[in-house]
């Protein structure tokens, strides 16, 4: 299952101009027949008990030293093939969508090897048996990230955004580095087995060190705060590869983490609070920003922050919450991932244009893409009977549920931003295809080709029943009771009908303020200066102004104290410039000297830091 795409993006990249026609093709049917054999696996364990629902391949020992015995090995179980249908279906759909999309793309053929590394990168990720085999997968993601949203690097914008994803997912890998190392230094092996059962018998503090570190790094792979600022910037990529990163496969990585890691939560409650609070801060810090923003990609990306702030929030709500985290994600990878195709279909018609402010009337032109989009639309929003319906509302249920002062922050975080969700997502949908045109003159709207317009008829379909097909039936809960454990409700301090009609009364009325501006009222094309808030919003709320403040420039300071050469040649080097890399031999030797010593003195910081947190966890 995992060999097909790589195998495909092998032969793309091996294959030269000869594949240039075949290759994306080749790239699709690959995907496709993933998918075919997940699907099999998947029927296969359906007709088991469902304590027997889980199949283990061991592949071989990778490090094999006396005692240490690290193997490689694949785990179908009912939660990794949930991902796997998810991650082959959607990525396959998407597949299909890029070829309408970069059909006159000259590079198109290293643009599908780079998509179908995406996805074996995530099947990797989600089938490993063991932390050490799921960080090959890890990395192989934030690998294929790099490459799919700096795909168009002649922009120094486009490659600026793939450097800052790679770096700020370096300090996420640092934390899954981390977590590893505590977890062979308390228990000798980094399988799930052995980790789940060594878990018991641990002290609170290794759980808790563990639990923060696992913690960072779905931080940095699910744009989580304070890690979340290179997902707008990610809207760099081609649209294909958006929908890829926020509907199947990199953000979901982090939930993904931290529901598999279940059993060192579920024993340390304060590592599952610190996920509560990290969920509740980004759900509610994504939908502010989702309001002021105007570029219809980046405004998709505040939506996603927000969304698996939600899916984190779940899961660090512990058994009450994690089948639910998973439900959302699975509905979220449909609607989202339709939305993002729709807003590639918008672009298509509208000569690359993003800003919303430039759209409306849109539906008069573009029939297909304004209906697929529009489900999207009311299932994110939670409308009633469609998907985000029956799994956001469980999540915002399950947030009431507990004792003391947790229920009522986590609780109303939860049911404000739904509120706060349906006006910005009402704005995104009036702004692009209702009210008054304000398109410029050179601009000639039209509907897309049927390889870009199927795929989004599809996902509109999943965006439309899937919920009520896995929901109220059941189907989802009772099919991952057997690895997260059985739902049991709790004390709740408002009860569901309530709150069902709280949701609905702050979705109408999102809905109706969102009608009167950006509908009724006629839309400025230049965007008011706004309030503080709004003009905070726009600057992402200062994400990027702490991470030069608290990141940046302190590393730079760091590395530019550590080397032994002047800060002119440091800036040289950095910028590129001939005075940084030309020059005599005696320069360049000086400056190879200079990045010797930082890796020397680097390597020492983080051994130290090592020892540091061995030390607290004794």
């Amino acid at each position: 299952m995992i060999g097909l795409p790589a195998l495909g993006a092998a032969l793309l990249l091996l294959g030269g101009k000869k594949l240039d026609k075949a290759g994306p093709i080749i790239a699709v049917l690959l995907s496709w027949a993933a998918f075919v054999i997940g699907l099999l696996i998947l029927l296969e364990l359906r007709g088991k008990d469902p304590a027997d629902r889980s199949m283990h391949l061991h592949l071989y020992s990778w490090l094999p030293a006396g005692k240490i015995d690290l193997s490689a090995g694949l785990l179908m179980d009912q939660l990794s093939l949930t991902f796997v249908m998810l991650i082959t279906f959607v990525g396959s759909l998407i597949l299909v969508y890029s070829l309408g999309y970069m059909e006159h793309d000259p590079d198109k053929r290293r643009f599908f090897a780079y998509l179908n590394l995406f996805v074996a990168s995530m099947l990797l990720l989600v089938l490993a048996d063991s932390y050490l085999l799921l960080f090959v997968g890890w990395e192989g993601v934030g690998l294929a990230s790099y490459l799919l949203i700096g795909f168009w690097n002649w922009n120094p914008e486009y490659a600026t955004a793939a450097n800052k994803a790679f770096f700020l997912n370096r300090i996420g890998d640092m934390g899954m580095l981390l977590a590893m190392f505590i977890m062979f230094w308390a228990w000798g092996n980094l399988d799930f087995a052995h980790v789940n059962a060594a878990v018991a018998g641990t002290g609170e503090g290794t759980l808790l060190a563990v639990g923060l570190c696992l913690l960072v790094a779905a931080c940095g792979k699910s744009a989580q705060f304070p890690l979340q600022s290179w997902l707008g910037d990610a809207m760099a990529g081609p649209t294909p590869v958006s929908a890829l990163i926020h509907a199947a496969t990199m953000v979901t990585a982090g939930v993904y983490l931290i529901v598999r890691s279940h059993v060192i939560f579920n024993a340390s409650e304060n590592a599952r609070l610190a996920v509560c609070i990290v969920g509740a801060v980004t759900l509610f810090g994504g939908a502010i920003i989702g309001c002021a923003k105007d570029d219809l990609k980046k405004a998709l990306a505040a939506s996603t922050m927000s969304q698996i702030g939600y899916m984190v929030l779940a899961a660090g709500l512990g058994p009450v919450g994690y089948a639910f985290a998973i439900f959302h994600l699975v509905t979220h990878g449909f609607f989202k991932a339709g939305l993002f195709l729709g807003a590639g279909s918008v672009m298509h018609g509208m000569n690359d244009q993003v800003n919303m402010r430039r759209f409306g009337g849109l539906w008069v032109v573009m029939k297909i893409t304004w209906v697929t989009f529009g489900l999207g639309f009311l299932a994110i929003i939670g409308f009633p009977g469609l998907s985000g319906f029956w799994s956001k509302d469980k999540i915002i249920e399950g947030a009431f549920e507990g004792s003391g002062w947790k229920p009522w922050v986590f609780g109303l975080a939860a049911l404000i931003a739904a509120g706060i969700t349906a006006f910005y997502m009402s704005r995104m949908f009036f702004m692009t295809f209702m009210g008054k045109r304000r398109w410029t003159e050179d601009v000639h709207p039209h509907e897309s080709p049927l390889t870009m317009t199927i795929p989004m008829m599809v996902l509109a379909i999943g965006s439309a029943f899937l919920g009520l097909i896995l929901g109220p039936t059941g189907i989802i809960t009772d099919w991952l009771e057997p690895v997260v454990g059985k739902h049991e409700d709790s004390n709740a301090v408002l009860g569901a009908g309530p709150l069902m009609v709280l949701t609905f009364v702050l979705m109408v009325i999102g809905i109706a303020l969102a009608w009167k501006m950006y509908w009724r009222d006629t839309v400025p094309v230049t965007p008011p200066v706004g309030s503080p808030l709004t003009q905070a919003a726009r600057r992402d709320l200062g994400q990027d102004d702490f991470n030069e403040a608290f990141v940046r420039r302190p590393g730079l300071h760091l590395t530019r104290s550590l080397v032994f050469f002047d800060n002119k040649v440091v800036d040289g080097v950095g910028n590129g410039s001939a005075a940084g890399i030309g020059g005599s031999s005696a320069r360049l030797k000086k400056i190879q000297n200079g990045y010797v010593r930082t890796y020397s003195l680097t390597m020492l910081v983080g051994v130290v830091a090592i020892l540091g947190a061995w030390w607290v966890v004794q």
